[in-house]
């Protein structure tokens, strides 16, 4: 009797799995037909209304946003992309469709990171005022306009900082700022090595590690050692010639943003006391991108290191510390390429490649 309850609740478990995987997994037919409705004013947007390939991105009309009583309206000049647009754009991995929405996104609107001047303001807004150059991160980045609680991800742009420059910072710069001070703990005078140098959270994390006082050591192809090397690593490792991890050499913290040596190994390379920090995950839409959750959470009560991957979270606060840096001539954004709104599609498909060298940026008519 125990065992065909057993059976049973086992057969209902599998059920439930199946169901959900295909609930989640399923991807509706891309819909047609104007998107603004309000009958109010209207913007050029870059959206998306199913998903998939770059190819679902549409350069159209919709509602220009208004500004509740906190929050402030923003003329974007400039947006960055980031891994998490394409993500978001393809629903993958697939459970992020219980937040983005089953079958088709809940949201049509793309981008997150932007720079841009202030054009109004809610009734209660003290900290900025019509006229401010600011940037943050916001939904609808890939917008002419976007709205943002003035409590939120959002900062004054440095005068020394151009537009385009500052709209690659929040998500990429944030990540790299908490890995090294929240998670990596890093100190002045240790060793840090970051594997991933040349790319976006890279290039910020080699920077605002130097800024820490660190020794710093970075990773990556032959062709990014001289940039590497510019931004202020003390010694860089070209990949495709010598494996860090077979270097002899040891370190305090490991930032990792690629993930092709795994935590075992990394280990090996790490002080006593040293610490692991994973940032992102492979892809793929099921458990690839959460291999590094996994082996992180599974192997840290066994060794003496502290192993962990975690999710950066914008704040205002450290907006105005990433600001303090760049005032300060300390941190600067590595731009690729830039784009025109029209084809943001064009930039996202080159964010997939993984080829990017820092930043991709979204310039605004």
């Amino acid at each position: 009797m125990i065992r065909r309850i057993l059976l049973s609740g086992l057969a209902l478990l599998v059920l439930a799995v199946a169901v959900l995987a295909f609930v989640i997994s399923n991807t509706a037919d891309c819909p047609s037909g104007p998107v603004a409705t309000s009958g109010g004013e209207t913007m050029s947007a870059v959206i998306y209304r199913c998903y998939g390939s770059p190819d679902v991105l549409e350069y159209t009309t919709v509602d220009k946003p208004v500004p509740e009583a906190n929050e402030v309206l923003i003329k974007v000049v400039a947006a960055g992309v980031n891994p998490l647009d394409w993500h978001y754009m393809r629903g993958s991995p697939y459970l992020l469709r219980l937040f983005a929405g089953t079958g088709a996104p809940d949201d049509y609107r793309m981008g997150v990171d932007f720079a841009g001047t202030v054009v109004a303001t809610g009734p209660e807004v003290t900290r900025f005022k019509v006229g401010d150059e600011v940037f943050g991160g916001a939904a609808g980045a890939f917008g002419e306009y976007v709205v943002r609680s003035e409590n939120r991800a959002l900062a004054h742009k440095p005068d020394n900082v151009s537009f385009e420059e500052a709209a690659g910072v929040p998500i990429a710069a944030i990540t790299a700022l908490q890995a090294l001070r929240d998670h990596g703990q890093l100190k002045p005078g240790q060793r840090v090595l970051i594997n991933g140098a040349s790319g976006g959270v890279g290039t910020y994390a080699v920077q605002i590690a130097k800024a820490m006082g660190a020794h710093v050591s970075g990773v990556c192809s032959g062709r990014n050692v001289e940039m590497v090397t510019s931004i202020g690593a003390d010694q860089v490792f070209n990949y495709k010639q010598e494996n860090y991890t077979e270097s002899g050499q040891s370190f305090d913290l490991i930032v990792d943003m690629i993930g092709n040596h795994g935590p075992l190994a990394n280990r090996q390379v790490l002080t006593p006391e040293g610490r692991l920090v994973m940032v992102g995950g492979a892809k793929g839409n099921w458990l690839a991108p959460f291999y590094n959750l996994i082996a992180t959470t599974l192997t840290n009560p066994f060794v003496s290191q502290e192993l962990t991957s975690f999710t950066a979270t914008l704040t205002g606060e450290d907006m105005a510390e990433l600001a303090a840096l760049m005032a300060d001539g300390k941190l600067r954004t590595v731009i690729d390429k830039v784009y025109p709104l029209a084809d943001t599609a064009e930039a996202v498909r080159y964010s997939e490649s993984g080829r990017v060298r820092g930043k991709i940026v979204i310039s605004h008519p």
